[in-house]
Order: structure tokens, then C-alpha cells, then sequence
């Protein structure tokens, strides 16, 4: 990667430089995006009537906590440690509310409390790290071999599992390594073969949402979810497929996870387009052109790590691509200036939102982790 340090380097001063008036700015909030003035918006505002998974429980409220511990492994400045442990401490009151918790507490508490006990060994942050993990191993179901996705909704999801949840799994690999107890680590395993043997298609495209029966583990059939349709192939979702087994690999050195995140990289690298732009699902028509940076550094960064894990000769195509991917997001989609809290613009939460190209906290986070994967800064919060 050294070819591309120099470009890194100068993307690295952008951050330090935005992040360090930014920080501070938003050092009581849990932001997630921010509004027609560029001001990040606050998930831990109580004041706020939002439904039950939103508000403190919104799933991406790990992200923010997740940004400064990056920027503490870099500078090692006690401050965004400091105000890290902020949505750390606000979140810990989710446990005792329930009912807004579902998978995605591994996205909310492993780039916080775990980061936090990774890095300085507070004890505390260990305990609430726990509890969320014995929360999504209580998601999972033992018939199906799957961990359940969301609560109730509209539609009845008791037998819903999505690609997202492989990120989730970060959560049951150290809590297994944290605490010797393999029921964690197995939990994760069967989950991941689960989405290996019925998201992935043989080209290496994905599935966003399969339905099993949740009585019989039967599949049912599969949805398009936040893409474009059935069968279709959700950026983002390829992002979640092709790190999130890459990092089952990490955890258990099992083969087919590693081959099953070639299969769906090389599906990603044959469909990025020539402009790197990347669109909210790869099978979506030409118009309207809706982006999904967030999808784009999500996928970048799978690349990236997925690159360690090759032979030397190998690796080139996956870093360059990623590269390829980053430089477009820096040179036009990112905002390194005042007016926008926020780095990253032109997400896309789904296809078919009545809303497109605004800002997410966690397109910011794989941005800034995948601009510090190309320094080689800082370990792996996952």
C-alpha cells in the first residue's frame, strides 16, 4: 500500500483538521445526519419522539463513538476518547428500555464499548459489551440456524434474517475471545453459513432479506429490501457480504468464509462502474441515477482488509479498486469545510425512500477506517 500513502496522508490532515472543530461541536450529541444547514442532528435527544428502535436505540449510533476512536489510535489525544465514552454511557440505557434493541446492537456497541475496552482496558466497558452480546445471542434461532432480524413491523418478521447482520457478528467473536465461552463464537459460525448458503448467489451478487419459516427453518423466499428488487443486488448489502466474511475469517480462519468474500469482491470489482460512482444497487436502471456512498466506502474498505488476507501478487487488484473508489468519495463527494458537519454526501438508505444524497455518520466512519486501513493506522475495531 505504500503507493498510496502519500494521497492518505494528505486525506488523513483533512480529517484531523475537520474532526477536531467537529468533535467538539457535537460532543454531547449521537449524531446520524445532518440537516439543510449542515448541523448534525442528536439520537440521544429524549426530548424527540421517536418510535421505540429509534432515538437512543437507532442502529447507528455506534458510528460517532466508532469516528473518535479512530481519531484517538491516530493523534492519541485523550479528548476523543473522552467524548467517545459520551454515546458509550447514553446508550447503556437501552438495556433497560428493551424493546428497541434488535441485531443491530453489534453495529451500536462494538465501535464503542468494545473499542473502548480494546484500547484502554476499562473494565466497564467490558461489562455493557457483554450484555449486548448475550442480547444477539438471544436473537438467534436454533431451528433455522439464523439470527433474527428487527422486531415487529408492519409485516411479520419473526423469520426475517438480512446480510447486514454479518457486521453483528463482530460482537459474538469477541465475546467469545473475551470470555472462553465458544457458544458466542458458534452462534456467529451458524449464522454465517446460514447467509452463506442462501444470500450469496453463484455470480457473487446478494440478497438483502431472506425469509425462513421460523418454525421449521424452511426458506421461503427472498426480498429486495433497501434495493432496487428481488434479486437485485443492493450495494451497501454487497459491502456487508463482502467485509463482514472477511471478518469471520479473521475470527475463525475458516476457508470458505475467505472464498465466499473473493466470490462476492470480484462481483463488486466487474460492476464498479468506470466513473467510481457508486449506485445505491448495481442492477438498478440508468435513471434515476441514485448514489450510495455510504455503500461505496463500505465496499471499499471490505476490499482493503480482504487485500491483507491475500498472497502479495494478489492483493493489487482489490487496493486499487478500493483506492479507486476512496479517491472519487475525497475529491467529489466529500466535505472537508465548515458548512456541513459531515464528510461524506450522496447516501442512500434504500432505492425507493422517497429521499436520496444526504449524510450518515456511519458513511463518515468506513471513510475515515478506510483512509487509516491504507496508513496502516490503528487496529481493527471489528
Amino acid at each position: 500500500m505504500q503507493r498510496y500513502e502519500e494521497w492518505a496522508d494528505t486525506i488523513i490532515g483533512k480529517i484531523r483538521k475537520k474532526m477536531e472543530w467537529c468533535s467538539e461541536k457535537n460532543k454531547d450529541r449521537i449524531p446520524y445526519r445532518t440537516d439543510e444547514n449542515g448541523n448534525y442532528d442528536d439520537r440521544s435527544d429524549v426530548t424527540i419522539k421517536w418510535r421505540p428502535d429509534d432515538g437512543l436505540n437507532w442502529w447507528t449510533n455506534g458510528f460517532w463513538g466508532g469516528i473518535l476512536w479512530l481519531l484517538y489510535q491516530d493523534t492519541g489525544e485523550e479528548r476523543y476518547a473522552r467524548i467517545a465514552r459520551v454515546s458509550e454511557k447514553k446508550m447503556e440505557q437501552c438495556f433497560q428500555d428493551f424493546y428497541g434493541l434488535h441485531h443491530d446492537v453489534g453495529f451500536m456497541f462494538v465501535p464503542t464499548a468494545v473499542a473502548d475496552f480494546r484500547l484502554t482496558g476499562n473494565p466497564d466497558s467490558r461489562r455493557i459489551a457483554m450484555h449486548a452480546a448475550a442480547i444477539l445471542a438471544g436473537r438467534f434461532n436454533p431451528v433455522g440456524r439464523f439470527i433474527r432480524a428487527w422486531n415487529d413491523l408492519e409485516e411479520d418478521t419473526r423469520g426475517w434474517a438480512i446480510i447486514d447482520c454479518l457486521f453483528n457478528l463482530s460482537l459474538l467473536y469477541w465475546a467469545s475471545e473475551e470470555s472462553g465461552d465458544p457458544r458466542f463464537r458458534q452462534i456467529a459460525m451458524m449464522h454465517a453459513d446460514t447467509v452463506r448458503e442462501n444470500f450469496i448467489r453463484p455470480d457473487g451478487s446478494v440478497c438483502h432479506i431472506v425469509e425462513f419459516d421460523p418454525e421449521t427453518g424452511r426458506k421461503v423466499r427472498s426480498l429486495g429490501g433497501q434495493g432496487y428488487g428481488e434479486g437485485s443486488s443492493w450495494t451497501r448489502g454487497q459491502g456487508w457480504a463482502l467485509y463482514g466474511f472477511t471478518i469471520s475469517f479473521l475470527h475463525t480462519g475458516k476457508q470458505e468464509y475467505l472464498e465466499t468474500a473473493k466470490k462476492v469482491a470480484d462481483y463488486c470489482m466487474a460492476h464498479v462502474p468506470e466513473s467510481g460512482i457508486i449506485p445505491v444497487d448495481f442492477r438498478q436502471p440508468p435513471q434515476p441515477a441514485w448514489e450510495d456512498s455510504c455503500g461505496a466506502c463500505v465496499i471499499a474498505g471490505g476490499l482493503l482488509e480482504l487485500a491483507k488476507c491475500m498472497p502479495e501478487g494478489e492483493r493489487e487488484k482489490y487496493e486499487d479498486t478500493a483506492v479507486k473508489i476512496l479517491r472519487v468519495i475525497a475529491e467529489t463527494r466529500a466535505d472537508f469545510g465548515e458548512n456541513c458537519d459531515a464528510i461524506v454526501q450522496n447516501c442512500s438508505a434504500a432505492y425507493h425512500t422517497p429521499e436520496h444524497h444526504f449524510t450518515m455518520s456511519y458513511a463518515d466512519y468506513y471513510f475515515i477506517e478506510a483512509i487509516y486501513k491504507i496508513k496502516g493506522v490503528g487496529r481493527l475495531l471489528w
